[in-house]
């Protein structure tokens, strides 16, 4: 298959996806947030996974599917908001998020509309991709629907599907996208086939072609649910331990010296992923009759963790003889992980929260972080910058950003203050997770 591309969605998934791409084949990625669409095709990815070098290396002026425009052959990435530029592509890829509402539940609204989007311009012989995170059953049983009545074609005769998880780690310079083994699967063995040998193209790591379209969509749900419940048990151990004023990193460590030892450490659970996909086997069991007693009762010890951080730093506090009410808290990162600019489902809004309940005075420092992206998704106030001269009560280490490795903690604190390392890599601090 001649591939012309379009990517629908620019965001953590969808932009390294398109730039990978667009070294191979001509790309077209389509965003329905001009600004978005703006800020790359002038080189600049503000989400940080992709430099402005390279991305400037693989864009293109025009819509390289357009012969008139390009010569046969061409390939590079052009970013558009216009469905008429998506028309001439044969392969669609779609990468729009797959969140989770206020009641866990799996929200597929942004999936559903790219698939009528795709829709309005398939033709007969293209072929789909999906890659957003699902619960096994809805590339073919939800979304192909979508597609057949929009484009009035009729699946696997007129047009095929493939589902392929995406296994973007934001933040990772080291296992970037073509480093990363990719799991493949097609409607009917020739479009599985077809799948496979696109990704294959571009992917360094190589791949796994799964038998089917569902084996691959529980393959992506399956391998965050793992972590999240491995990262569970040892939170619960952390608070056991915390009660018995035992350090659940040297019991850790000790532990770690048998080879068959998994080595987890406890923290808080957030981003896109691990925090949100077990969210999704959790549906899917429930409807076919199945409640999911483990991966729920993970997610509830990994959803407390945020209250129980607050609750120790109040008790430090207080032992201190710190007047809590009032009391000025510095909190170190706002971002899900470490050297990423990514704010999704971060955990540290949870601390935030837990520490004003004891009427305390929180700020938050984050020079990773968007402070109006901050502002619009949570109505928190984060700090770019440390002010200078600035004092606090307690200082909280919760994203382990390299720039907090070169702080002298002890400049910001108060006589008798405290310091709490819930990543567990400072050499000094009155306690950590």
């Amino acid at each position: 298959m001649n591939h012309q591309i379009a990517v629908i969605g620019l965001g953590y998934v969808g932009l390294p996806l398109a730039r990978l791409l667009a070294t191979r084949y001509p790309v077209v990625g389509f965003d329905t947030d001009g600004g978005r669409v703006k800020e790359l095709m002038s080189g600049m990815d503000q989400t940080g996974e992709i430099s402005a070098a390279v991305l400037q290396g693989v864009l293109v002026t025009y819509n390289p599917y357009l012969a008139v425009q390009a010569p046969a052959g061409t390939k590079g990435l052009y970013c558009t908001t216009e469905e008429t530029q998506i028309e001439g592509a044969n392969t669609y890829i779609i990468t729009v998020p797959t969140p989770i509402d206020r009641s866990n539940r799996p929200d597929l609204r942004s999936l559903y509309r790219a698939s009528e989007t795709v829709g309005r311009v398939l033709k007969e012989g293209d072929l789909v991709i999906y890659e957003s995170t699902v619960y096994p059953g809805v590339t073919e049983e939800e979304c192909v629907p979508i597609l057949e009545r929009v484009s009035g074609l009729k699946f696997n005769a007129d047009f095929f599907c493939g589902y392929s998880p995406e296994r973007v780690n934001p933040g990772d310079r080291k296992n970037t996208i073509d480093k990363i083994v990719k799991v493949t699967s097609g409607s009917t063995p020739e479009a599985g086939d077809v799948v496979d040998r696109l990704y294959r193209s571009v992917i360094t790591a190589g791949t796994h072609p799964a038998p089917s379209i569902k084996v691959a969509e529980a393959s992506k749900v399956v391998e965050n649910a793992q972590r999240d419940v491995n990262i569970a048990f040892v939170n619960e151990l952390a608070k056991i331990f915390s009660l018995m004023e035992i350090d659940t990193k040297e019991v850790l460590a000790a532990a770690g010296t048998k080879w068959n030892f998994l080595p987890f450490k406890p923290g808080l659970v957030g981003g896109h992923c691990i925090g949100v996909d077990p969210f999704y086997l959790v549906e899917k069991a429930h409807s076919v009759g199945h409640y999911s007693e483990l991966i729920l009762a993970a997610r509830r010890v990994n959803d407390s963790m945020g209250l129980f951080v607050g609750s120790q730093v109040v008790k430090l506090m207080i032992r201190k003889g710190i007047r809590v009410k009032g009391a000025e808290v510095l909190i170190l990162g706002f971002t899900f992980k470490e050297n990423c600019r990514d704010i999704r489902n971060t955990k540290i809004i949870d601390v935030v929260a837990a520490l004003r309940d004891y009427s305390t005075e929180v700020t938050v420092y984050d020079p990773w972080a968007d402070p109006l992206q901050v502002r619009r998704e949570y109505g928190l106030d984060c700090l770019a910058e440390m002010v200078p001269g600035s004092k606090y009560d307690a200082i909280i280490h919760g994203v382990a950003h390299g720039e907090f490795r070169e702080m002298d903690l002890g400049a910001y604190l108060r006589e008798n203050g405290v310091i709490y390392d819930v990543k567990g890599t400072l050499h000094e601090s009155d306690s950590r997770l």
